[in-house]
């Protein structure tokens, strides 16, 4: 079994408002007040600045959309998270942006590398954002990020 998810993550008014003119955006809901914007390739060719890969080290975050992200952040806390497993290995990376700065990352956790204490990068981001996780479970479960495997399902 396989996970991808290439995101962006933040309160859902926020998320939905910001991106109202891209016209390639899809947002959809998650738990906790959260939405979740998948980085679909039709979103990608929208946002790409042309300037190719970025610094901070994600797999398919577009060039210059960092700076959009860092705007978005104005308003609150926008986190930007990719995770890519197959058969219970793999790995993820995040960021967090408010009021136009980095304030979390950006974390990556390679393949065969354990959590740290403090979680995987992507529940350490939705922590930053608000979500609270429950007894005998993580972030990550807690706002239903384990409901599909792959990003797009999201919006199908």
């Amino acid at each position: 079994m396989s996970y991808d998810l290439r995101a962006v993550i933040a309160e859902g008014k926020a998320l939905r408002d910001a991106t109202r003119d891209l016209a390639a955006a899809r947002v959809a809901s998650i738990g906790q007040g959260l939405a979740l914007m998948p980085m679909t390739d039709a979103l990608i060719d929208s946002v790409a600045d042309g300037s190719g890969a970025g610094t901070l080290g994600f797999w398919g975050l577009p060039g210059g959309f960092e700076k959009t992200l860092a705007a978005w952040s104005a308003g609150g806390p926008v986190a930007y998270v990719e995770a890519e497993y197959f058969g219970g290995v793999g790995e993820q990376r995040a960021a967090v942006w408010n009021g136009g700065d980095i304030v979390l990352g950006p974390l990556h956790v390679e393949e065969r590398q354990p959590f740290p204490p403090a979680g995987s990068p992507i529940s350490q981001a939705l922590r930053r954002l608000g979500a609270v996780a429950g007894t005998g479970e993580d972030e990550f479960s807690a706002v239903g990020l384990d409901q599909h495997r792959h990003g797009e399902a999201w919006i199908a």
